[in-house]
């Protein structure tokens, strides 16, 4: 039964499609594809507003309360750069301070290698750092990063690790560490 009223709808529809020619057929087809591609492209269109206005929204936003706008010019990116730097006067103290943070990391450090450079072009003073130091690897590690925390003008080069055996919980390391130092106080452009 349900195949015979199948049949018949589909014979129905046949006819009435006979009967109103194949132009309104083909006009039909087109305006449900025309109505599909409206459905899909208003969401995409009203999704591409959305972003515009929060685009707008986020640059029109003031600047948070603790930012600082850009520099507005080369010199004042200079004589920021050499405020940052270290004073040469003070370098054996940043040494006294690598010292005491080997001994807070649990550390061994014996003895250290160091050495003084001018720069010419940059007119400023390095004075390069190198430290063997005996601990284990997460302590190496913490030694580093507290170090570039405690003197912000200094940069770490190079770090290497050795270790005797593979069960052997202490590795021997060498870091190299570089400080950037000015003649005259922060704030003096050289």
């Amino acid at each position: 039964m349900k195949n015979l009223n199948l049949a018949a709808a589909a014979l129905r529809l046949r006819l009435a499609l006979a009967a109103l020619g194949p132009v309104f057929c083909a006009a039909c087809v087109l305006i449900l594809v025309a109505g599909a591609a409206l459905a899909w492209l208003l969401p995409q269109r009203a999704l591409q507003a959305q972003r515009q206005q929060v685009a707008i929204r986020l640059a029109t936003m003031p600047a948070p309360a603790g930012a600082t706008a850009a520099p507005a010019s080369a010199n004042d990116n200079l004589l920021r750069f050499y405020a940052a730097l270290g004073e040469k006067r003070y370098a054996e103290q940043q040494v006294k301070t690598l010292f005491g943070l080997a001994a807070k990391a649990k550390l061994s450090l014996s003895q250290g290698e160091y050495k003084s450079a001018y720069e010419r072009n940059a007119r400023l003073h390095t004075y390069q750092v190198t430290l063997p130091v005996k601990g284990s690897y997460g302590d190496v590690w913490q030694f580093g990063m507290m170090s570039l925390r405690a003197i912000p003008f200094a940069s770490l080069d190079e770090i290497s690790f050795k270790r005797e055996s593979i069960g052997e919980p202490q590795v021997e390391a060498r870091l190299r560490l570089t400080l950037y130092l000015a003649d005259q106080p922060a704030g003096a452009l050289p």
